[in-house]
């Protein structure tokens, strides 16, 4: 480990890519973008996960896995303001941004941001909840996740795939049509 890097450094830079994940990490990964030795990063855990005594979140591991996580005494709190988001309707945000990832393709929040002209960060979220869309690493920009339908909601809508989505081939082209002009403007603005 570098000098200048304390184990109090690491414990804070382990809990910023593990907030910035958002969900589990493995050992190796966290070794190899902290750059330290395994004994340091055993050593930052162990200092991170008793700064996070009596907080909201607390740190969960397994032999080969680490991640942030509700604290237990946080944990009904979490769950009962879940359940209140979850039983209201999606309403038009979450609409708009189900019609952008099912007629657009998987799309990052950049892209969905765009179309829609707002943040959605929140409405992301609550879609993510309901398990209407998941999210994965993006190939070509390891930063930033691509959202995309869940089978269980092309199940609801009662399609196998999104070709047989209402009128696909007519917005899907509008929208990279629009996603074009956008680019266009940007690069000549």
């Amino acid at each position: 480990m570098n000098e200048e890097v304390t184990t109090g450094t690491l414990s804070q830079r382990a809990e910023a890519l593990l907030f910035t994940e958002g969900g589990a990490m493995t050992h190796r990964k966290l070794l190899s973008l902290l750059g330290c030795k395994e004994g340091e990063l055993t050593s930052a855990l162990k200092e991170l996960s008793e700064q996070l005594q009596g907080r909201g979140v607390s740190l969960i591991q397994t032999d080969n896995e680490v991640s942030l996580a509700v604290s237990k005494s946080t944990s009904g709190t979490v769950q009962e303001a879940l359940e209140r988001e979850l039983s209201r309707d999606i309403g038009d945000a979450g609409l708009e941004i189900l019609s952008i990832v099912l007629y657009a393709g998987p799309s990052t929040r950049a892209k969905i941001d765009y179309i829609r002209g707002v943040n959605s960060a929140s409405t992301l979220r609550t879609l993510l909840a309901r398990e209407l869309l998941e999210r994965e690493g993006n190939p070509n920009d390891a930063r930033e996740y691509l959202y995309k339908p869940t089978v269980e909601l092309l199940a609801h809508l009662g399609v196998s795939n999104m070709n047989e989505l209402p009128d696909y081939v007519t917005i899907a082209t509008e929208l990279k049509n629009f996603e074009h002009h956008g680019d266009t403007e940007r690069a000549t603005g």
